[in-house]
């Protein structure tokens, strides 16, 4: 799996956590091995202006996701995954900060920007949650990766709420 972390928002993130859960949750997902992902963390101006030429809306956000080639998890099990280039997710820490202190489960910056990395490589599979059934399906399935990725790394305690709308 080809992952590339680029941060770009003058605020110290931990690359290589975002790395490894972003890894963890293509695994996970069956996406083929020699696709390719790029992460971007941008600060909150940059994000802002993202945010209102992609979304036409006011103000930064958490998490973008610009997919490319639109792979999706292989249907059945013995299924072959199609290889591609995923896309772009750009993250914004200063919102992960500011959503992490608001969260009912309070957690760190970090913690939110994997929640939030996770959460963007599920919208680049093709993943929503415009309708109560899609957001369930894909929160749940983030919980579940984040879950896992956690237990796998030895972390202990509640994972973070999802806090993405």
């Amino acid at each position: 799996m080809s992952i590339d972390v680029n941060n770009e928002s003058g605020t110290e993130v931990d690359e290589q956590a975002i790395l490894d859960i972003a890894r963890y949750a293509l695994a996970r997902m069956r996406i083929h091995p020699l696709s390719e992902l790029s992460v971007i963390v941008v600060d909150a101006d940059a994000m802002e202006q993202l945010h209102i030429q992609w979304m036409d809306l006011p103000g930064p956000t958490d998490v973008m996701s610009f997919p490319m080639d639109e792979l999706r998890p292989p249907s059945k099990d013995d299924d072959e995954p199609p290889q591609g280039l995923l896309g772009d997710i750009v993250l914004c820490p200063e919102v992960a900060e500011r959503q992490g202190k608001e969260a009912p489960t309070q957690h760190s910056m970090d913690e939110e920007l994997h929640l939030l990395t996770v959460h963007g490589v599920l919208h680049l599979l093709g993943y929503d949650h415009e309708e109560a059934d899609e957001k369930a399906e894909m929160f749940g399935l983030q919980a579940a990766i984040v879950d896992g990725w956690r237990a796998e790394k030895g972390m202990t305690g509640p994972s973070p709420a999802p806090t993405v709308s």
